[in-house]
Order: structure tokens, then sequence, then C-alpha cells
């Protein structure tokens, strides 16, 4: 049978390992050809490999923003508006997106280059030096099961949203991948299949790596990635525990004013607030805040300020806040009005601080009957007293979730906490298929085992 050889997102993301070979010695290898025996063959080739899956985790199309923003769009009913000129990110807004969107594309495309890169780095372990070897296998293994979580949460109807064992997820590859031809094409994974990967890889990660390591992802960014995981899955008792392990270790407290934790260059010179968990650092030289392009606005008496004011926020969330609320006040306002969590040019991209633990362990222990840690009303009203408002007396769930969209407004939480408490999207429910992303075009075309989601 005639083999056919297709280039496509999980062919680029070998990252540079192509084979060459040529017998004529004036047709030159390009430097960024490598062998595939001599690409990894050093531990320290092996670590070079690992920062460069931190650097495509912090792409602008997969942690350093789109992730993020992607949820934010879909899951938005009249809180957000949308005023800038960018085919793609409207689609999302308007819940009309179409196969060719680019961001569905170079969302899939990136997080696969991501992943693969992991999968270089855990092919060779053999060859890593043996007192940095977990820590390097646990860090591969946080950056694989955080992309596939998040993956499958856009690309895939919601765990509990049907029969998670038959809906189509995304593919799962764990090898690298540097040539494929027609037999190598993949299938979608099962929902349920690539939730197992992800807890796999997530609960490796969380005993392979150490309470510290320095900007890189550590033991509590393991287990606050599991608390989420858990919480998506109603596995109420283990997002608790996860969540309140984090808490109870001390190392991330909260901060007392909440207006600090957001301008991670303009005022802390780069550094992260104590409250962060694991961050995409940004720096002057490197990253890319693509929630500071979309959600931010240069504002003029805010040196440092940018952003292109697409997304702005609306009267209709911004008078959910009572009376006093520090977080209600955190805006700012020229011609519209923006949130200044995404402000600052060169901050840092924050995947995970304490106060969504607080919120989790709160919302759990609700849910169980259970005080692990503190009572729920103890800890809903730690996050209130912050805000500068008045504790509650009683407790409900809506009042739990209430705090937690405020708390963690546009930082990427509304459409994946819509789906997992079945709400709705103005009118569309929870389940529909307008509130998934289509699998890019392109990739099924180059494979036909790929089955696109409803709707498309």
């Amino acid at each position: 049978m005639k083999k056919r050889t297709y280039i496509y997102s999980l062919v680029f993301a070998a990252g540079s390992f192509l084979l060459t070979a040529c017998d004529n010695k004036l047709d030159v290898a390009p430097t960024q050809s490598i062998d595939e025996e001599a690409a990894l063959s050093t531990s320290r080739d092996v670590e070079v490999t690992l920062i460069g899956a931190y650097d495509a985790l912090q792409d602008p199309d997969v942690y350093g923003g789109a992730f993020q923003y992607s949820s934010e769009l879909l899951g938005n009913s009249d809180e957000l508006g949308f005023g800038g000129t960018f085919q793609n990110l409207l689609e999302m807004y308007n819940k009309q997106i179409t196969t060719q969107n680019v961001t569905s594309l170079a969302t899939w495309r990136d997080s696969y280059i991501a992943i693969n890169r992991c999968n270089n780095v855990l092919s060779a372990l053999e060859i890593v030096d043996e007192d940095k070897r977990a820590r390097i296998e646990g860090e591969a293994r946080f950056i694989r099961g955080s992309v596939y979580f998040d993956l499958v949460r856009l690309f895939a109807r919601a765990w509990g949203d049907g029969d998670a064992t038959q809906n189509p997820g995304v593919p799962i590859v764990l090898k690298p991948t540097r040539v494929v031809t027609e037999a190598d094409q993949v299938a979608r994974n099962s929902v349920a299949e690539v939730y197992q990967q992800v807890l796999e890889d997530l609960n490796a990660a969380k005993s392979l790596l150490p309470e510290g390591n320095t900007i890189y992802a550590n033991k509590y960014a393991a287990s606050a990635q599991l608390s989420r995981v858990y919480l998506m899955q109603s596995e109420f008792a283990k997002a608790r525990d996860e969540a309140n392990e984090v808490i109870e270790s001390g190392e991330y407290p909260l901060a007392t004013d909440f207006t600090t934790l957001f301008y991670t260059f303009l005022r802390n010179g780069g550094a992260n607030p104590r409250e962060y968990i694991f961050s995409m650092i940004v720096t002057q030289q490197d990253g890319v805040n693509d929630l500071n392009t979309y959600f931010g606005a240069t504002i003029d008496d805010i040196t440092g300020s940018s952003g292109r004011g697409d997304i702005r926020i609306l009267p209709r969330h911004r008078n959910l806040y009572e009376a006093g609320d520090v977080r209600g006040q955190f805006f700012v306002s020229s011609i519209n009005t923006y949130t200044q969590k995404h402000i600052d040019q060169f901050g840092n991209v924050l995947q995970f601080r304490s106060a969504e633990m607080y919120l989790t362990r709160a919302e759990a222990n609700f849910r169980l009957g259970t005080a692990v840690g503190a009572t729920p009303l103890a800890d809903i009203n730690r996050i209130r007293k912050r805000a500068g408002i008045k504790d509650l007396t009683a407790l409900t769930l809506p009042a739990i979730l209430k705090e937690r969209h405020l708390e963690l407004a546009f930082e990427g939480h509304m459409l994946h906490d819509i789906k997992r408490t079945k709400g709705n999207v103005g009118t569309l429910p929870y389940n529909s298929p307008r509130l998934i992303l289509p699998l890019p075009q392109r990739e099924i075309d180059v494979n036909k085992k790929l089955v696109q989601n409803e709707g498309y």
C-alpha cells in the first residue's frame, strides 16, 4: 500500500527533531534539523527540552491566554461586550464558531506541540541525572496533564454531559511524534479516557515534584490543578482535600489587599504575589500575556497599561457586586469599562491562586456537609472580608457560586463553572454544541479517523 506522509499539528509537535540524510556533501542540513539519536543524548538536552515545554505551555494560544479567554467569551451572557475586529473572537462571543476559526486551530496545534515536547522529555528520562529525574518527570507530567485537561474541556462535552465513556474527547498521544504516515493517524479517545490520563499524569506529578521549585511547577501546583479536575467531575471530597492541602501548606497566604494581585510587573517588578500558586512568567524579553491583549487597554493615567480594549465589562456584571466591594471597584473607564486584572502589559498570566482553593474547599464542604479545614461559612467570609464587605450569617450554594463568580471573574472559569453546575449561557443550555469548540477543519482533512463535533 502506498504511504502518504502528512504534516499536521501532531507532527509539528515534534519540535525540531526531524531526520535528515543526504549523500551529497554539498547539501548541508539546516541547524534546526537534528538527528533523532543526537537530539536527546545528554541530561542537559532533556532539561532544555523541558524548558521548551514550558515555553509551549505559555504560548498565547495555550495558557498564555486562549484557554482562559475562550472560556470567558463562550460562557458570557451579557456581562462582557466585544468591540474588536478579530473574526475568531467575534465567533466565540456570538457562539457561532466555524471550523476555520483560527483560535480553535492554533489552540489545538500549539497544545499538541506542548504535549509532544513533554513526550520527548518523558521518553529520555533514563539519561537524566538521577538527582534531577523525579523533578523533571514531574514537571513534564504536570504540563501534559494540564494541557489535556483544558483541551478536553474546550473541544469535547463536559464531564457529566452524557456518557463520558462514549463521548469523543481528544486524541491521547503519549509517544514522541516526528513524522506521521497514514497508518499512524490517531482517533479521538473518549472523554473518560482523557480524564483518566489527566489524573494519572497529575497524581504522578504531585508525587514526584518538590514543594518548592522557583518559578516552575511544584507539588502544590499539581494539587491545585487536581482540585480543578475533581471539581469538574463532582468528586467533591477529592477536590476539597487537594485544595485543603494547598491551603494548609501555608505557602500561599491570601493577600491582604485584593488590588495588589494583578499588577505583577507594573508594581511588583515581575514578582508574583505570595497568593499565586503558579503562573506563566512574562518579561519584556519573553512571553506574551494575551489576556492583556484583549482585556487590557491603554489608560493615560496608568503607566505601562496596554491592550486592544476589545473585551469590555458591561453594567450587568458590575451590578452584581455589593456596595463597598473592592472587587466591584477594580475597573477602569475611558470610553468603555475594563477590568484592571489584565491592564498590565507584562503581567504574569495567573493559573492558580489560593482564593480559588478557599472557594473550592467551601463549595465542596458545603455540598458534603463537612468542615474539613474550616466551615464553608468561614471560608466564604474570609474571601468577603478581604473584599471589604460584611460577613454572611448563613450560607446557600447559590451564594457560594456567586462569590466564586465575582472573585475569579475574567480568570478563565466562567464556561467551565456553568457546565459543571448545569447552568445556561443566555438562552443556551450548558450542553449546547455551540459551547464546544470545533476540531479544526485542517485536522479533519488530514486525519480521517477524527470525528467532528456535533453541529459543525
